[in-house]
């Protein structure tokens, strides 16, 4: 399966009947998780992403690398947060009321990610407001964690998302 590509199929205990792309506003539950996705990190997507966007040794050269303190070439943070970013999209975020995002409010590298490595996401909802000002949306923060193949987190995301709230009939 090439990188970028994840599998349809998501775990999680939801506490919406709605799939998860198929959601408003409404349907986002606060303690909610869900889990999903599985990417795998090939050497050739680490080295073009860090030629075009980080080209910082220990991204693109293997000696360097391996005299670095991460002893061997890794992913940049950026790279990582792009291929959550996809996952997210593939999986979870609603294709009929999704409205972007405001931004982050905190992002976390915590473990390099190696070439050879496989990604999957979980994802909690932590806070849900409804918009005061602008009543045909909503807010929705979320805690994305990144966890490899040993289910150790390499990455977290604290951010909003604006969600369009269900139309009335």
């Amino acid at each position: 399966m090439p990188p970028h590509e994840t599998p349809s199929e998501s775990s999680s205990t939801p506490a919406s009947s709605v799939p998860y792309r198929e959601r408003w506003f409404e349907d986002y539950v606060v303690g909610e998780t869900a889990r999903f996705g599985d990417t795998r990190v090939s050497e050739a997507e680490v080295l073009d992403f860090a030629g075009r966007f980080d080209p910082q040794s220990f991204h693109l050269d293997a000696q360097a690398a391996r005299e670095s303190i991460y002893g061997g070439i890794i992913a940049s943070g950026w790279h990582t947060a792009s291929m959550a970013m996809r996952m997210m999209v593939d999986h979870y975020i609603s294709t009929q009321a999704s409205m972007g995002s405001p931004g982050i409010d905190e992002l976390r590298w915590l473990r390099p990610v190696r070439p050879g490595d496989r990604l999957r996401m979980q994802v909690t909802v932590i806070d849900s407001r409804a918009s005061q000002s602008k009543p045909d949306r909503g807010m929705v923060q979320f805690l994305q964690e990144v966890l490899n193949q040993d289910d150790v987190t390499v990455m977290t995301l604290k951010g909003w998302g604006m969600y369009r709230r269900r139309p009335q009939a």
